[in-house]
């Protein structure tokens, strides 16, 4: 009975596996994209960038003079880190939450101060970390 068992579950798996591979073969050629946003940073920076954004002046300046790319952010806000614990989250109705967002600018480590309103996001600073 206990042969019986192993070769059923042999088959079993063999077949989740081959169909695991069909589904992921027939899902890659249609542009379906798999996002897992269950976790506090992916959902904030989620959040942040499907709002409309804005820039602070010292930020448009910066921009304005090539110094950084608009793409650049984007990808900051895509890949970077949340830091929880200096980012203030738990404000009034009326105020913005203030999110401090670590990432990599041209091999080099920086901050993005982030204002996160209801409708828009408001790109307030960049830092470089020593």
């Amino acid at each position: 009975m206990n042969n019986g068992l192993l070769r059923r579950l042999g088959f079993y798996f063999g077949g989740l596996a081959i169909g695991l591979i069909f589904f992921a073969f027939f899902v890659k050629g249609r542009g379906v994209k798999c996002e897992f946003d269950y976790l506090p940073n992916a959902r904030t920076l989620k959040n942040i960038r499907v709002k409309e954004r804005r820039f602070s002046p010292e930020m448009r300046q910066l921009i304005d003079n090539k110094e950084i790319d608009t793409a650049e952010i984007s990808n900051i806000l895509r890949d970077g880190d949340v830091d929880f614990s200096r980012s203030k989250a738990k404000v009034d109705a009326d105020t913005c939450k203030v999110y401090i967002i670590e990432g990599t600018l041209k091999n080099k480590d920086i901050e993005l101060t982030v204002h996160n309103c209801d409708s828009t996001t408001l790109i307030k600073r960049i830092k470089m970390i020593n």
